[in-house]
């Protein structure tokens, strides 16, 4: 009943305010002044021709450099994302662990990382060609815009793409400019960025550096995040361009506060799980005895070319990179470990690679515009793996004997082509991307015998979508593809038994159905709605997971059905409203185990709800705005038998400022967080096998920023 509940309490609110907002609306139809009006968003997600976002069989949002930059200390994806329908995407407080990032479903399994959906920045991967990405990679404060696309057209993109969320950051262009931003907050957090942008002799670029600390909401969660970015553009002649993107990110020991029992989270929501074992009284936590943590470097380059030949184009992306982890975890020594396990220290070094290279055709058939793309994808990541007891004697926390020492390679190569027509109010999309990726292992490690071998995963996704213009206002859309979800490398290393390298696990694949309705209205208002319906086989699902260490197992059938709604509006007297209302029906299809048919998909709330009033004046000189989150109740495990974290609703406010004062802009903001102090679980640790499932979310908490920036 609580469940239900729920969910009828948002649907009425959108309901309502839907109904509150409309003749506001309406009412303003004819006296909209020309500023007032909505225009369409260009994108290229999906199609990977130019559109209005208005015009392309899909569900994709697009969220622009306002919303990822005013009144935002820029650390976080989930900061601007929460405003797009379809997604969550969970701050969980553990900087050790990145976000957590589900698209209808599709990932919220991960626990840590992103995976089941796709990360692209300016055209380069920043998901390894195993599926698997750290959204931490993307620098938000040189941002444009982010474009997030859902549903069959994901499929396009190959494995791993339940969803595509794809980051734009901006050109250098003219005049010359610096900016220094300062922000400061609850907890001990602050950061400061500084960034130089500007053409010379042609050369556009872009630089940018940033400081983020915190000591964090959770007991045992500080963290110190150091990122730097550079972009250069260049145009060899009026049909071509060049772009270079470097970035880097470090981490150094980021703790890891680890999950909470009920009981612990109920009794104080900051604090870790208590060590029963510890000898010291009072027993320390989990996180304090084993000093959980994780450091990370990494460094990727990346190069994109574009030829136009009348309107034929030739692309070619090459990157590369290195990636260097190692992580502490709460493996406790009392635990009798076989002798094939890797022990509680995991340390590799990456190095990874990769080409997309593809060319586009346009001509003339059947009275319309054919545009064909025909491409090639190839990705290559080798690690060089150790792991290690965490401790020596009775000291812990350490690096101790070895446990596990290997070479593991994994490779992809995805043929595709995409083809487009459109005639009038008719637009035809289809697509089909063969994917083929290969995992290798080779064991140094013998002494608890040979692990080495090889899997190889191969599927073809076909992609179908039809779009058609009612009127200039409204466009409708149909659309339907297959995909293709292979376990990543991490899914692959733990057994359930146990000990070494999963070699039984096999790919997931779906069958992915999608309508929607796209309508502007009185040109100051867009409403966005699709319903969609989602069938997997083979879906991954948690097995064991204990001490930092998660096994998988294959789970017969699920299914998958809802709806999306959005709404965007500018409103007399500078206000502008925003709804993103997302229901979801995810289910176990069939019965496996000891779960039923009919239970819920853990980490996947049936629904959730962003709705934002916002105001400026005239004058561009100050902004408001009052945000609500909500979201329906979450399962941690797939029996629904633990209990799940409880539904909430949470309000956000901000304020924002700007002068201009000749060559210099000022620029202030002021953001409460959890107006009303509410306690809840932010996240959960799927199916955690010592029932600790519960990642609280921080109670009222504010930040501050200024920052100037100077125009040559």
């Amino acid at each position: 009943m609580q469940h239900r509940f729920r969910l009828n309490t948002i649907a009425s609110l959108f309901v309502a305010g839907s109904a509150t907002l409309a003749p506001h609306v309406f009412a303003a139809e004819a006296a909209a002044p020309a500023n007032g009006q909505l225009m369409d968003t260009v994108v290229v997600s999906g199609s990977r021709i130019a559109h209005p976002s208005q015009e392309v069989p899909a569900s994709i949002d697009v969220v622009d450099s306002a919303r990822i930059q005013d009144g935002q200390i820029r650390v976080n994806a989930s900061e601007a994302l929460a405003a797009v329908p379809g997604l969550v995407v969970q701050n969980r407080q553990n900087y050790a662990q990145d976000l957590q990032i589900s698209s209808r479903g599709f990932g919220a399994r991960s626990a840590f990382g992103v995976r089941g959906v796709k990360l692209i920045s300016d055209g380069i991967p920043a998901s390894m060609p195993d599926g698997q990405g750290q959204a931490a990679t993307f620098n938000l404060d040189t941002a444009e815009r982010i474009e997030v696309l859902r549903g069959p057209f994901s499929a396009i993109y190959g494995n791993h793409s339940g969803g595509v969320i794809q980051l734009f950051s901006k050109d250098g262009q003219n005049p010359p400019s610096v900016e220094l931003n300062v922000v400061g907050g609850s907890y001990g957090t602050n950061k400061v960025d500084l960034t130089a942008q500007g053409q010379a002799g042609g050369i556009g670029y872009v630089l940018d550096g940033s400081r983020f600390r915190t000591d964090g909401f959770r007991d045992h969660s500080s963290a110190t995040r150091e990122q730097a970015f550079g972009k250069i553009t260049v145009k060899p002649n009026a049909d071509s361009k060049l772009t270079i993107v470097a970035n880097s990110l470090h981490q150094g020991n980021t703790q890891d506060p680890l999950g909470a029992t009920w009981a612990t989270f109920a009794r104080d929501p900051r604090a870790g799980e208590t060590d029963a074992s510890d000898t010291q009284n009072p027993k320390r936590t989990l996180a304090e005895r084993y000093n959980t943590r994780k450091s990370i470097d990494h460094q990727q380059i990346g190069a994109t070319y574009e030829q136009s030949f009348g309107d034929d184009r030739l692309h070619v992306m090459v990157y590369g990179g290195n990636r260097d982890v190692i992580q502490y975890q709460a493996f406790t020594k009392g635990f009798q470990a076989p002798p094939s396990h890797s022990g509680g220290v995991v340390d590799f070094q990456r190095e990874f690679y990769g080409i997309d290279t593809n060319w586009l055709h346009v001509n003339q058939l059947a009275g319309g515009k054919l545009s064909t793309t025909i491409g090639i994808d190839y990705g290559r990541s080798s690690d060089d793996r150790t792991g290690y007891e965490n401790y020596i004697g009775n000291t812990f926390g350490v690096k101790g004997k070895l446990r596990r020492d290997e070479q593991n390679v994994v490779s992809s190569l995805d043929p595709y082509i995409q083809t487009e027509w459109q005639s009038g109010p008719w637009l035809l999309s289809a697509g089909v991307r063969y994917s083929k990726m290969k995992v290798a292992v080779d064991d140094h490690y013998l002494s608890n015998g040979n692990d080495s071998g090889s899997l190889e995963f191969s599927h073809t996704t076909p992609v179908l979508g039809l779009l058609y213009k009612l009127t200039p206002s409204v466009n409708v859309y149909a659309s339907a593809a297959r995909g293709f979800e292979a376990p990543t490398l991490n899914e692959l290393f733990y057994s359930g038994t146990g000990g070494g390298f999963n070699y039984q696990l096999k790919p997931a694949t779906s069958t992915n159905l999608e309508a929607g309705i796209k309508a502007r209205i009185a040109n100051n208002t867009h409403v966005n709605a699709a319903v969609f319906q989602i069938k997997t086989n083979d879906e991954l699902v948690v097995d064991k997971s204990s001490g930092g260490r998660t096994s998988y197992r294959n789970a017969g059938k699920t299914l998958r059905q809802g709806m999306e709604v959005s709404l965007d509006s500018n409103l007399p007297y500078g206000f502008t409203a925003k709804v993103a209302l997302t229901s979801l029906h995810a289910v176990y299809d069939q019965a496996f185990g000891s779960v039923r048919e009919g239970s819920r998909l853990p980490g996947v709330p049936s629904a959730n709800l962003f709705a934002e009033l916002a105001w400026k004046d005239k004058l561009d000189r100050f902004c408001a705005a009052l945000e609500s989150v909500a979201s329906n109740q979450v399962y941690a495990e797939d029996s629904n038998i633990e209990k799940p974290a409880p539904g909430y609703t949470v309000f956000n406010a901000r304020f924002n400022a700007k002068q201009n004062v000749g060559n210099w802009r000022f620029k202030e903001f002021a953001r409460l967080n959890n107006l009303f102090d509410k306690t809840y679980v932010g996240s959960v640790i799927v199916g955690d096998s010592n029932k600790r499932y519960y990642e609280a979310a921080p109670g009222r908490n504010w930040l501050l920023g200024v920052s100037a920036q100077y125009s040559f």
